[in-house]
C-alpha cells in the first residue's frame, strides 16, 4: 500500500505532462495555433504514451497485491472467527445450546441458499439445522477418497440407523481448484452419489477462510480426516478416522476418552486383529479352532506353506482354518490363488476386506502412538499391543510370505505365533522336532516355544506406512528394538 502511494504524485506529474502534450497537438491540428510541432516534440509524446503505460502496469500490479491482501485479511479475520467460537465451546463460561453456531461458520452459504445435499440422487437441499442435537462427523477429503473407503464408511454408517445412534456424516470437499468443467463436476457429482450421508452442494461453497482453518488447525493434507462435533458443537476429537476405522460404531460418540476406555479393556488378540470383517473367522474363533492367516506375493511358497500346514494338522489331529490376507492383493491375485489353492484355502475375495484389514492396523498404530504408547527399545518393552501391531505392519511388507497362527482368540501375549515366511515355513517342515511338546502345551504355545529358539540376528525388516504428515518420527526394528533407518518411496499402482 505504501509503494502505491508513493507512485501517486509521480503518475500525477506523468499525466499533467500528457494532457499538456495532446492539448498542444490538438490545437495544432485544429489549426488554432500557427505554431508548428517539431519532430521531437512528436516524439517526446510517443514516450510519454510509454511512460503511462508503464505507470498503468505498475498501478495493476499494485491493485492485484491490495485484492489478495483483502483476501487474505479476509481469510485470517474468518480463521480467527471459527478458532475463537470452537474454543469458546471449551469455556466453562459459556455454554453453547446447540452446534448450529460451529456449523453455521463452518457451512455458510452467502445467499442463504440450502448448502446440503441429501438423498439417493442428492436432489434434496437442506440446511445446517437438519444437524441440530447430533453428533457430527466432518469427512473432510479431495475427489481423490477410495471406493473402498467410501464403502467401508457406508457399512458403518447404515450399521448405526440400526442401532439408532444420533450421528450424521457430512461430506466436505477440498480442492485446490474448483474447475469449471464438466469432468470435474461429474466425478463430483459420481463420488456424491455413493455416499448416503450428507454432502456439500458443491465444493465452492466452501469459504476459503474454512479451508485455511481446516488445513492449519485440523491438519488436513489430502488424507481424509474425520473431525467429530458433539451436539453442543464441541471438536471432540480432530480425526476420529483412526478410532473409527479400529472400533466402528462401538466408537460412540467419538471422543477421546472413549477412545482411551476401549483401549484400556482390550488385549491383542485375533478377535482384535478380525473384529468383525468375517463371520467366518468370527465363528471359527468361538470354537476355539486353530486359525491361520498368511499372505505373500510369491505363489511358490503360498502352495508349499499351505499344503506343509494342512499336513502337519493332519498329523497332529486338529482341525485348522487358513484365510489368505496379503496385502498387495488384486482380483487377478485373488484369481489366480484360486487356481493354486483349490479350495484348501479361504481367500477373502473382496479386496476392499482386505483393504480395511490393513487400513485397520495402521489405524491401531496411529491411536495407540497418538495417545503416548511407547515403541519397544532395548531398555523397555514398551506396550505390547504397539509392538504387535507394528510386527503385523512389518510382515505385511513382506513379498516373500508370513504367517499367524492362533488357537481360537488367541488372547494375550505368546498365545499367537507369527513369523516370516521362510521361518515359519520350516518350522512346519520340521514338525517332528517339536511335536511331542503339542500335548502339554498346546499346538500354538509349542510352535511359539520352537520359533524363539530359531531366532537369528540377521534380519531385513521393511515397514511401509501410507504418507509423510501422520507417520512416527521414529519406529524400532520389532526382532533387534534398534531404530529403523527412514526412506521415502513414491509409488503407482493402478493393477
Amino acid at each position: 500500500m505504501a509503494v502505491a502511494l508513493a507512485q501517486i504524485p509521480i503518475a500525477v506529474y506523468w499525466i499533467t505532462r500528457v494532457i499538456v502534450a495532446c492539448a498542444s497537438q490538438i490545437t495544432e491540428i485544429l489549426g488554432i495555433t500557427q505554431v508548428i510541432s517539431s519532430y521531437t516534440e512528436t516524439w517526446d509524446l510517443s514516450s510519454l504514451e510509454q511512460k503511462i503505460i508503464s505507470i498503468q502496469t505498475t498501478f495493476n500490479i499494485q491493485l492485484d497485491l491490495c485484492y489478495k491482501y483483502i483476501v487474505e485479511k479476509k481469510q485470517i479475520e474468518h480463521v480467527q472467527t471459527i478458532k475463537e467460537s470452537i474454543e469458546l465451546t471449551t469455556s466453562e463460561t459459556t455454554v453453547y445450546v446447540d452446534n448450529q453456531k460451529i456449523l453455521q461458520l463452518i457451512i455458510f452459504v452467502n445467499d442463504g441458499s440450502p448448502p446440503l445435499a441429501y438423498g439417493p440422487d442428492k436432489a434434496t437441499k437442506v440446511g445446517v439445522e437438519v444437524l441440530k442435537g447430533k453428533t457430527v462427523l466432518l469427512l473432510i477429503s479431495d475427489l481423490e477418497i477410495s471406493d473402498d473407503e467410501i464403502f467401508i464408511l457406508t457399512q458403518m454408517y447404515q450399521a448405526s440407523r440400526k442401532d439408532s445412534l444420533q450421528y450424521e456424516i457430512v461430506w466436505l470437499t477440498i480442492v485446490d481448484k474448483v474447475d469449471e468443467d464438466e469432468e470435474f463436476d461429474t466425478k463430483f457429482f459420481d463420488l456424491k452419489k455413493k455416499m448416503p450421508w450428507y454432502t456439500l452442494e458443491h465444493p465452492s461453497l466452501l469459504e476459503p477462510g474454512v479451508i485455511r482453518y481446516v488445513k492449519e488447525e485440523w491438519h488436513y493434507s489430502r488424507k481424509p480426516i474425520l473431525v467429530a462435533l458433539d451436539p453442543q458443537g464441541k471438536v471432540s476429537s480432530s480425526n476420529a478416522y483412526h478410532m473409527l476405522w479400529t472400533w466402528g460404531n462401538t466408537a460412540y460418540p467419538f471422543t477421546v476418552g472413549r477412545d482411551l476406555e476401549l483401549w484400556s479393556n482390550q488385549e491383542w488378540s485375533l478377535k482384535l486383529l478380525i473384529s468383525d470383517i468375517d463371520a467366518s473367522i468370527s465363528k471359527w474363533i468361538k470354537e476355539e479352532k486353530v486359525i491361520c492367516l498368511y499372505g505373500g506375493e510369491n505363489y511358490d511358497w503360498i502352495q508349499d506353506f499351505v499344503t506343509t500346514a494342512k499336513e502337519v494338522i493332519s498329523v497332529a489331529g486338529i482341525k485348522l482354518e487358513m484365510v489368505y490376507v496379503g496385502k498387495n492383493t488384486t482380483k487377478e491375485r485373488i484369481k489366480k490363488l484360486k487356481e493354486i489353492l483349490a479350495g484348501r484355502s479361504l481367500i477373502w475375495e473382496n479386496p476392499t476386506f482386505i483393504w480395511y484389514f490393513w487400513t485397520r492396523i495402521e489405524s491401531m498404530m496411529y491411536s495407540k502412538i497418538h495417545h503416548g504408547a511407547k515403541v519397544a527399545t532395548v531398555k523397555d518393552n514398551g506396550d505390547y499391543i504397539l509392538v504387535e501391531v507394528l510386527n503385523m505392519l512389518t510382515l505385511g511388507g513382506s513379498d516373500q510370505g508370513w504367517g499367524l497362527i492362533s488357537q481360537g482368540a488367541g488372547s494375550g501375549p505368546g498365545k499367537i505365533a507369527r513369523a516370516k515366511g521362510d521361518v515359519i515355513l520350516k518350522a512346519l517342515v520340521e514338525f517332528k522336532t517339536w511335536s511331542g511338546e503339542v500335548k502339554p502345551k498346546g499346538f500354538v504355545v509349542a510352535l511359539n516355544t520352537y520359533l524363539a529358539g530359531q531366532h537369528t540376528k540377521e534380519h531385513c525388516n521393511r515397514l511401509i506406512l501410507p504418507g509423510l504428515d501422520d507417520t512416527p518420527e521414529m519406529v524400532v526394528c520389532t526382532e533387534c528394538q534398534r531404530p529403523m533407518e527412514k526412506y521415502i518411496m513414491y509409488r503407482c499402482c493402478n493393477e
